[in-house]
Order: C-alpha cells, then structure tokens, then sequence
C-alpha cells in the first residue's frame, strides 16, 4: 500500500511540486511576492458557482420559461439544454475569456494531447476498480431515482442520444474548468496544493446526490487533480468521467424501464 501511495501520490506531487518553483522563477515570483493568479482564479471560480446556483439550474429555466413552454413535448429535454449551456458558458467560456484577458495560453491549463495514450492504462485502471462500485449502487431505489438525471431518456432513442450527448458536454466543459482551469492557474503558486483546493468547489456541486457520490467526489478529485497536472492534460479525465456517468446511466435505465422500444412513449426512469 505504502508502495502504491508512494508512486501514484506523492512522486507526481514532488515532481509537480519542482515544476511549480521552476514555473515561478520563469515569471520572476521571489518567495514572498503576490501572485495576482490565485485571487483572481479563486474571484472568478466564486462568481462562476454563483452563476450555476442561481442562473445555471433547470429550476431557473422553470421560473422563466414554464408559461410559454409549459405544453412543449420536450419542455424537460429543453430545460436540460439550458442546463448543459450554463455549464459551457460558467465552466469555458468564462475561463476562456478570462485567460485572454489575462495573454495565458491555453496549453498552461492542462490542455495537451501529448501522451494521452501512454497514460490511458491508468485511467483504464481507474474506471475498472470504480465500475463494481456503481454497479452495486446501480440496484439501490436511490441510484435509480437520481440517474439518468433526465427522466425521460427512454422514451425514444433520440431522446437517450440527445441527453447522452448533452450530460458528455457538461463532463468536457466541468474537467476544463476544475482539472484544467483552477490546477493550471494556481500551479505555479500553490503546487500540488491547488488539488487540495480545487476539491472543495468540486465536491460541493455534487451536494444533493447520494452522499456516497458526493464523499466519492473528494477522492475521485484528488486522483483526477493529480493525474491531469502530473500529465498536463484533462482529456483521459474527460474519457473516464464521461464513461462512468454513461455506464451509471445506461445501469439504471437496464434496471428500471429498460432501453427505449416503440412502446416506450411516456415511460419514465426510476418510477
């Protein structure tokens, strides 16, 4: 066990660790000196969670769209796309601009491509050890009504796809701005500290799930933080995530209503 911590923690944390002195000298921070990147990464990751709480949830879409959209077929698919959107604008947009602003370059949030391959195994590793786990849960009448969050995924194939597709997106757009944005702008200050940070916002937007999720979210972040600044690179997050929620979604749909047939009209999963 000591072994297993030793290579998968606290190595890449030296070594992220040396990275992040050397990042500083590169911009000529002496021990002591502000970096204006920490407050102003941490203002805006602020700001962002408030826009997601008041302004990015479907209960705001209910507020201001349910009397014109009430008798819309799709009213719910609607309200998950103005979920979906809030995301990409919070979680990407928003960063984007504010790296423009700020003349950083996109491959220092954690962007690159470089080696993805080389440390897919990893990843592999992690999304085998975590499947029996959401499988177990899969038959619990809590995981059922809680995923697909979209209650209408079976209803037809197009409703599945649509909804899959959108929950993939909110997965890029939430490993860019937690894994990407948050680790590269505080690394050069903070370290492997600023996994430790980032942990905090991103277990916070799983309140309201199964408490598991939610305390499985601390961990998951600390593996993904390390891998995705060990690597400089989201995208074998974004894989994983994406095939975790697609694998828990397709669990509880095969347990509930079973996938969508020309009968299925209506159908609802988790009920």
């Amino acid at each position: 066990m000591r072994s297993l911590v030793e290579r998968f923690l606290l190595a890449p944390w030296r070594s992220i660790a040396t990275a992040a002195a050397e990042e500083r000298r590169a911009a000529n921070l002496p021990d002591g000196a502000i970096d204006p990147r920490v407050p102003c990464t941490l203002v805006l990751v602020a700001l962002v969670m408030v826009f997601q709480e008041y302004y990015g949830d479907r209960d705001f879409f209910s507020r201001v769209f349910s009397t014109r959209l009430a008798n819309n077929p799709n009213y719910d698919l609607l309200s998950f796309c103005w979920w979906t959107g809030c995301k990409i604008f919070g979680y990407v947009v928003l960063p984007l601009c504010a790296l423009r602003i700020g003349k950083i370059k996109l491959a220092d949030i954690n962007t690159s491509r470089a080696g993805l391959v080389k440390h897919l195994r990893v990843y592999a590793i992690l999304y085998v050890v975590v499947v029996p786990f959401v499988f177990f849960a899969s038959r619990t009448h809590a995981f059922q009504t809680t995923y697909p969050f979209y209650k209408m995924a079976a209803r037809s194939w197009r409703d599945l796809l649509a909804w899959e597709l959108m929950y993939a997106s909110s997965f890029v757009a939430l490993e860019l701005f937690y894994r990407g944005f948050i680790l590269g702008m505080l690394r050069r200050s903070l370290g492997p500290y600023a996994i430790f940070v980032m942990i905090v916002p991103y277990c916070m937007i799983h309140f309201g799930k199964p408490v598991a999720e939610s305390t499985g979210a601390i961990f998951a972040g600390i593996a993904l933080g390390t891998l995705a600044m060990a690597t400089r690179s989201i995208w074998g997050g974004v894989i994983i995530h994406i095939s975790i929620a697609w694998t828990m979604d397709l669990l509880s749909i095969l347990q509930t209503t079973g996938l969508p047939t020309p009968e299925s009209a209506g159908r609802f999963v988790g009920q």
